[in-house]
């Protein structure tokens, strides 16, 4: 372990996420993204309005309200990357007011557009229906509401003040006589119209999403007790386990000065007896120990990482196999990438992993085979890959092979005992060091296991 692991700033504990102002951050950048399309589609299609369809629209009014649109949208973004990396209590208030506070935005923006590109005679005035949906998935049921409200207060006041003549009206049609009438009649049907639209959207929208919010909290808390189920059970298994290694290595201690002739000369046949015994207790403390890890692994909120050289770490790894591997005339090679030596995480449990791996490989491998270790660079990650040539696992047990307990039919045949443990393990390490394990395999021909871990970020 690393001793200066306490004052190293990336091991700090972070304040915890609320899950649901991460998960409307993360709408927010969606609609960040997708006001995007929309700023490019504004400048698109006036563009060809003006150009190829010749309209007699007012153009320079529209370019301004898109470049408006893009700019607000930029600080938009940078408002919330600043609130989301400095996180804290603080970030579920900022996200709900940055969420409400986009709405009327493009509100304002697409009433401009609409006005200056037909007014009521514009049928993309319907797109306000759009952010009423979007409103309905982000906001509240009284939010979305009020959404729709000040929707249709831009609606009536765009629409009133051009029908009044107090608002200069730009026709959007080819034809004058298409454009704007002069009787009330029509203005308010198309107010009746628009006012139904929105609110009708905005109930189904939000009754829809409330459902699912419903669900969702359900889910949550569903999976909530299940872990605590998980961790009861764990804690459990811990305790039992200690006890019964306690038992074992007291069986052990017991049989070893017996089987070594201390308490006087035994004869053969008991000897043979107490020789089987001495070796299963010893095949069940590795079990036994390898729960013990596991369960660990699983009760544990973090490991204590620090820097370490990857490089002695696989050289560890390969001296725990290296004389099992001579004894088999397996050839045990190894390699670490330039650039790849240092790493961030637990050294003990990635040593453990690198180790297991070989040690299973050398372990289903006929003697004569290769084993081999290669560490390198892929990317954004470390990729440690074990490959041998071994009996390899049947491609319909490959994805099961790192579940707690499993062992592969093939290696069950050739070597009795077995946890089936030690996979499950490295899977949970590779999940505490937010990385990944899998397996490659061909029976008959030999297997690959990788372990990817990610490099640590650049100061």
């Amino acid at each position: 372990m690393n001793s200066s692991s306490k004052s190293n700033p990336c091991l700090r504990k972070s304040d915890p996420v609320d899950p649901a102002a991460a998960g409307l951050a993360d709408s927010l950048f969606w609609l960040i993204r997708l006001r995007w399309f929309a700023v490019a589609g504004i400048f698109f299609t006036a563009a060809l309005a003006q150009h190829w369809l010749r309209l007699p629209l007012a153009y320079a009014p529209v370019y301004a309200a898109a470049a408006a649109l893009g700019a607000a949208n930029a600080l938009l973004l940078a408002w919330l990357e600043r609130a989301r990396a400095a996180g804290g209590p603080g970030l579920p208030a900022l996200t709900n007011r940055l969420a409400n506070a986009q709405i009327p935005l493009d509100l304002l923006c697409l009433t401009a557009l609409v006005h200056f590109t037909g007014g009521v005679e514009n049928p993309f005035a319907f797109y306000f229906v759009f952010h009423m949906i979007i409103a309905s998935v982000l906001l509240s049921r009284r939010a979305s509401y009020l959404q729709a409200a000040f929707a249709l207060a831009l609606y009536l006041l765009m629409t009133g003040l051009e029908y009044a003549g107090r608002w200069e009206h730009h026709c959007a049609a080819s034809s004058p006589a298409l454009c704007l009438r002069g009787d009330y009649l029509h203005l308010l049907g198309a107010w009746a119209s628009f006012a139904s639209t929105l609110f009708i959207a905005v109930y189904m929208a939000t009754s829809i999403s409330q459902k699912l919010r419903l669900k969702e909290a359900h889910l949550r808390a569903a999976n909530e007790q299940l872990r605590e189920k998980d961790k009861i059970k764990s804690n459990y298994v811990l305790r039992v386990t200690h006890d019964i290694k306690e038992h074992l290595a007291a069986i052990q201690a017991c049989l070893d000065p017996v089987l070594h002739g201390v308490t006087g000369e035994v004869p053969p046949a008991q000897r043979g007896l107490i020789q089987r015994s001495y070796d299963r207790t010893g095949k069940l403390m590795t079990f036994v120990k390898a729960l013990l890890e596991i369960t660990r692994i699983k009760l544990s909120r973090k490991m204590e990482t620090g820097v370490f050289s990857l490089r002695k770490t696989a050289e560890n790894a390969v001296s725990h196999v290296a004389e099992r591997a001579a004894a088999r005339n397996i050839r045990l090679t190894w390699s670490v990438g330039q650039g790849v030596d240092e790493l961030h995480g637990s050294q003990i449990y990635i040593e453990e992993t690198i180790a297991g791996f070989l040690a299973n490989a050398v372990k289903y491998t006929p003697e004569g085979g290769l084993v081999d270790l290669t560490i390198g660079d892929a990317g954004a990650s470390v990729l440690i890959r074990v490959t041998d040539t071994g009996m390899g696992v049947p491609a319909d047990e490959l994805p099961h092979i790192f579940e707690e307990f499993y062992r592969a039919r093939n290696a069950k045949a050739a070597e009795r005992t077995g946890t089936g443990l030690g996979l499950s393990i490295a899977r949970e390490v590779a999940l505490r060091h937010k990385g990944r394990v899998w397996a490659e395999s061909q029976e008959g021909k030999g297997s690959a296991f990788y372990f990817a871990l990610p490099k640590p970020a650049a100061a």
